[in-house]
Parts: structure tokens; sequence; C-alpha cells
């Protein structure tokens, strides 16, 4: 079911989402215990992700160990995004629901790559509108490029007009878990219900 009305049934193709191809996807294998899990090899533990500090929606100050209390599903994108982050936002939402349904706990998060114009007020709406329980997570230019940094998202400003803008930006979705880091990355591609079925996997085995 839709969560935002005014959300155009077309997604276009983001052109930063080639610049993602530094993972290397393929099974899990050897003594790894979510094997069976996944479907991308996640680079050596420590090597994507990091500790940061950031602004929530309520205006408080969030640390990643705050954000990261439980298993989540973390999303970079920006509020003003006339299609894509709305669309991979609500499939975001719909897994954290089915999963829910299925007696598991999954948080979702939402990280703005725009923080020139994402402000408090305007992520308050923006994840008010997808989920009740998504944290909408904001920041200074400075704390926004370590973090992006850290977890590998591409990010390129389209446009010269100080307002009016677009942003490129990768896609992916991160599953992560407190003491584990990042465990796996859903594509654009992935249902709903495909990423709540393998977060289910991962999670039984936390």
């Amino acid at each position: 079911m839709s969560r935002i009305p005014a959300i155009i049934a077309a997604v276009a193709v983001v052109s930063g989402l080639g610049a993602a191809g530094w993972y290397a996807f393929a099974p899990g294998s050897g003594d790894d215990r979510f094997a069976q899990c996944r479907q991308v090899k996640v680079a050596s533990a420590g090597e994507i992700g990091g500790p940061f500090t950031l602004t929530a929606h309520t205006g408080a100050r969030m640390t990643s160990d705050q954000v990261i209390d439980r298993p989540t599903l973390l999303y970079f994108g920006y509020t003003y995004c006339p299609d894509v982050c709305p669309v991979d936002m609500v499939r975001n939402a719909d897994a954290v629901d089915i999963a829910e349904e299925q007696g598991v706990e999954l948080r979702p998060v939402f990280i703005t790559i725009d923080p020139a114009r994402d402000d408090p007020e305007s992520m308050a709406t923006f994840v008010g509108n997808i989920h009740p329980r998504m944290i909408g997570l904001t920041g200074t230019e400075e704390e926004i490029r370590a973090v992006t940094k850290a977890y590998r998202v591409y990010r390129a400003k389209q446009g010269d007009d100080p307002e009016d803008y677009l942003m490129d930006h990768s896609t992916y979705a991160y599953l992560t878990a407190p003491g584990e880091g990042v465990l796996e990355f859903f594509r654009r591609d992935d249902s709903a219900e495909d990423v709540a079925k393998r977060a289910a996997c991962f999670i039984a085995r936390l």
C-alpha cells in the first residue's frame, strides 16, 4: 500500500548507481555463520561503516550506537528526491512491517546526503509520511561527508541552482546490526518480501 500518494510510479535510473560497483557480489562461504543468508559478499569487517553522531528528525543528537542498537535497515538519500528515494524508502518500510508480522524487529533509518536542504523539520515530515518508527538523520556538511565516506556512499550534486538541484547517489539499503556492522546490501530491484526474508535469516543468527 502506498504511503505517499504523491509518489510517481515511474522510477528513474540513478546515474550514481554504478559508482557503488566496488562491492564484491558473491555468495558467502567458509566459516561465515551467515553464509546461507548472503547474496552479496561484504568487505572485511570494519571496512564499511563506522561511528557517527548526527541530528535526528526530532532535533536530538544521536550516536551510531544509539541508532544501530538493534538490527537496522539503513538508506542514504534526500527529501527533495523526486522519485527514487521515496519509492525505495516505502519498499524498506514495507519490509520492516513484513518482518514485524513475522516477529522480527527491524529499525528503518534514513540518512540524508543533502544536509544543505534537509534540516530536522523537513526530515521529520519525510520520515513521518513513510513509517512511524523511521529515524531521519541529518547534520553538517562535514558530518554527512564523513558518514557517507565511511559507508562508501556515492553522492554528487547536479545543477548550479543553490536551491533547485538534484543529487545523484548510490541506492543500496544496508542491513546493519550492533557488534556486527554491515551484514548485507539490498538492491533497488529486491522486493520488500525478499528484503524481509533475507533480513530475518541474518537476525535469526545474531
